[in-house]
């Protein structure tokens, strides 16, 4: 699950085409719906339990983000995110996640602000330690969102999240071809010490080098299985 998803409770209450995006979306970032899936327009509405109307706008949406193909009388399409892609969303975010990290040290916060990066890294331990490589991800995913919203910027928040669920869908693919995690905690509590001192040039080295690390480790993926897509 995404940082920014909606509960069952909030999504309730939001009108039906927004439901219906944020359901399609969901799906497909967590591959439920991978890519190449094809369904018509009618068969998304039974499986959402909805009319039509709300899911055609949704699926324009989600075209408009290229997550899907819409074709009149077919229905949509999930599109494949490619290695060229993966590599230029890690670029950005690894240089907007490194300015949201340097904007929270020169502020040099106290360790009760950074309580919710010791909490999410713990949880990855403790996920690491019993093989569950699904709540180690969901706890990598809140440590990062959190240092996000800990900056404070906002407008830095929404340009995040534009490329943050493109990654999830990717990384969600790979998360079991993937090495064991097990130097992310330890590079987690390097930053949290940096972003404490105050360090904001030792933020930005820490980041960059946990970012790029994830980013080989993906891309080696597409290389050996030698996927020209997912």
């Amino acid at each position: 699950m995404t940082a920014l998803r909606h509960t069952q409770e909030e999504l309730s209450n939001l009108p039906l085409a927004e439901q219906a995006y944020q359901e399609i979306r969901a799906r497909i970032l967590d591959n439920l719906w991978s890519p190449g899936y094809h369904a018509l327009e009618q068969e998304v509405a039974l499986a959402l339990g909805m009319s039509r109307t709300p899911v055609r706008e949704a699926m324009m949406r989600l075209q408009q983000e290229g997550l899907v193909e819409v074709a009149p009388r077919r229905g949509m399409r999930v599109l494949p995110v490619s290695p060229t892609d993966m590599r230029e969303i890690y670029e950005i975010l690894t240089a907007l996640e490194c300015m949201a990290a340097e904007i929270l040290a020169k502020r040099q916060p106290s360790l009760t602000e950074l309580k919710p990066l010791v909490e999410a890294t713990d949880s990855m331990s403790e996920a690491l330690e019993r093989n569950d490589l699904d709540a180690w991800a969901k706890a990598d995913e809140t440590f990062h969102m959190a240092l996000v919203k800990l900056a404070g910027n906002r407008m830095l928040l929404e340009t995040i999240m534009g490329y943050w669920d493109r990654a999830h869908r990717a990384r969600m693919f790979t998360l079991r071809l993937r090495p064991k995690p097990v130097n992310s905690t330890q590079e987690h509590m390097q930053l949290v010490h940096k972003l404490a001192d105050g360090d904001s040039a030792g933020v930005v080295q820490v980041n960059r080098a946990h970012r790029e690390r994830a980013s080989r480790e993906l891309l080696a993926i597409f290389e050996r299985y030698q996927l020209q897509q997912l």
